[in-house]
């Protein structure tokens, strides 16, 4: 059997009456369209808590989240869902699983060279997948992004599909747009080769000789700067007109 069960993801599934219109009142994408899209739960701040893909099982969602932080977001979300009769639990009857390329599943919807996704009972657990998504820059989790310490532009949410600026009222959202609109980002959570940890260290992965640090702009030294981040960090140095 191929090795292709991400087996650090869990499947949270929502159901019941307008499950969409209850998450799309929260998160940063919109989910009224064609799923899956890769989403965030944010603080009021505009900073993450967590971040998830979300894909569609009829009138259900299921979202595609770290296994560590499924319980918490299960609980966050149901503090929202107040009187609603809307289920939110664990789905233990698939797995995310997911490959470098092939025909299966879908484009992972922040960058298609992420490799294709998809949800089916769990098989054997995959290998490879966080130095291929490491090496492409792209930054995921709790460990990664924090606990409600990163404003969802320096997780370079734009860049990878991670906002819509279209949509209407969501947590957070406020703060968003006016850094958008300001069309600069400051800081960035960026991969770079391992050195000792200082203050700007989110997480290390001694084994890939990686780290993931947030860095300011001006200063992101010897991190990686694949073509999505070179294309963004050059947008911002354009002057803007007056």
């Amino acid at each position: 059997m191929q090795a292709t069960t991400l087996s650090d993801r869990a499947l949270v599934r929502l159901a019941g009456p307008d499950v969409r219109g209850f998450l799309q009142g929260l998160v940063t994408n919109d989910i009224g369209g064609a799923l899956p899209v890769w989403a965030a739960l944010l603080t009021p701040q505009g900073k993450a808590l967590f971040d998830f893909l979300v894909w569609a099982d009829g009138d259900d969602l299921l979202l595609d989240v770290e296994r560590d932080a499924a319980d918490a977001l299960i609980r966050r979300l149901t503090l929202y869902r107040l009187r609603r009769p809307i289920v939110i639990a664990r789905d233990e009857t698939r797995a995310v699983h997911w490959a470098p390329d092939g025909a299966a599943g879908v484009a992972d919807p922040r960058l298609a060279a992420l490799g294709r996704r998809w949800l089916a009972p769990a098989g054997e657990p995959a290998r490879g997948w966080r130095a291929h998504r490491l090496a492409l820059g792209v930054v995921e989790g709790v460990a990664e992004l924090g606990n409600g310490e990163t404003l969802w532009l320096e997780c370079n949410a734009r860049e990878l599909n991670g906002v819509s600026f279209a949509k209407g009222c969501y947590i957070g959202q406020e703060n968003t747009a006016r850094m958008h609109h300001r069309a600069k980002v400051n800081r960035r959570l960026v991969v770079a080769p391992l050195t000792a940890a200082g203050e700007r260290t989110r997480t290390t992965y001694p084994n890939l000789g990686l780290m993931i640090e947030h860095r300011r702009v001006e200063a992101l030294g010897d991190a990686l700067r694949p073509d999505w981040l070179a294309a963004a960090l050059a947008e911002d140095q354009r002057p803007t007109a007056v």
